[in-house]
């Protein structure tokens, strides 16, 4: 399992995702969920993973492969893509066919599911966010709803629901991001650390920050601690 959220805010936008991959108990591994494409200036695209780990290392394998190639066109690269729409289209594209690639491999099992955020932007268009389903249709962030999560997203989301608007700072929602994390690790063994933290700021088409948090990060376990006891004293202060 895994934990992945995005934040498309009026001040840019802010990914986090977890590394802990499992099989069962006794096969717990790290791999990295979060990938980008990146041309400083010109355009900026992050894909987050969730799922089953041959479908998304597949599918981003084949996504690096034609966005390397000099002779991919507008319809199969990431970076040649006329818009962050198209980005999205080829993102859900290849994952529905590398899943049912798989899928027809593993035709005696129950078949295998991913699922991705993709977020970005190109130059002279606006910043855009998307969940692209195992299938390959997809649902965008919007005003209403500024954030998207994949995994196990359920211990995570109750922090953003709260806090998080488009109007949200950039700073602010690092923390929020980070919180809805800590709430995730706490309560599911399943999601782990290292965590990948980037922030995109509008019109930037770059990373403006990217940050790797290590197990033992003090930061990190300063922030849990003081929330913690932030709740603490707030359910204590609540009279029936």
């Amino acid at each position: 399992m895994t934990y992945c959220v995005g934040l498309l805010l009026d001040a840019g936008i802010v990914l986090l995702s977890d590394t802990r991959t499992n099989a069962g108990l006794d096969n717990i591994a790290t791999y990295r969920k979060m990938f980008v494409f990146e041309e400083p200036g010109e355009r900026v695209i992050i894909v987050l993973t969730a799922g089953s780990l041959s479908v998304t290392q597949t599918t981003m394998a084949r996504l690096r492969e034609i966005a390397d190639d000099p002779n991919a066109s507008e319809e199969t690269s990431l970076m040649k893509a006329p818009t962050m729409l198209k980005v999205a289209d080829i993102v859900g594209a290849k994952l529905a066919e590398v899943r049912a690639d798989v899928d027809q491999k593993l035709a005696m099992s129950q078949g295998v599911s991913a699922s991705m955020i993709v977020a970005g932007q190109r130059k002279g268009d606006e910043m855009r966010m998307f969940l692209i389903y195992p299938e390959g249709n997809y649902i965008e962030a919007t005003e209403d709803t500024p954030f998207l999560q994949i995994g196990e997203h359920k211990y995570g989301k109750p922090i953003l629901d709260r806090v998080v608007t488009t109007r949200t700072s950039l700073k602010d929602a690092q923390k929020a991001v980070l919180l809805s994390m800590d709430s995730t690790l706490r309560s599911n063994l399943t999601v782990g650390m290292p965590l990948d933290l980037a922030v995109i700021e509008r019109d930037s088409c770059k990373i403006s920050q990217r940050r790797r948090i290590e197990p033992g990060d003090e930061s990190f376990r300063a922030m849990s601690e003081a929330w913690s006891t932030a709740l603490r004293d707030g359910f204590s202060q609540i009279s029936l």
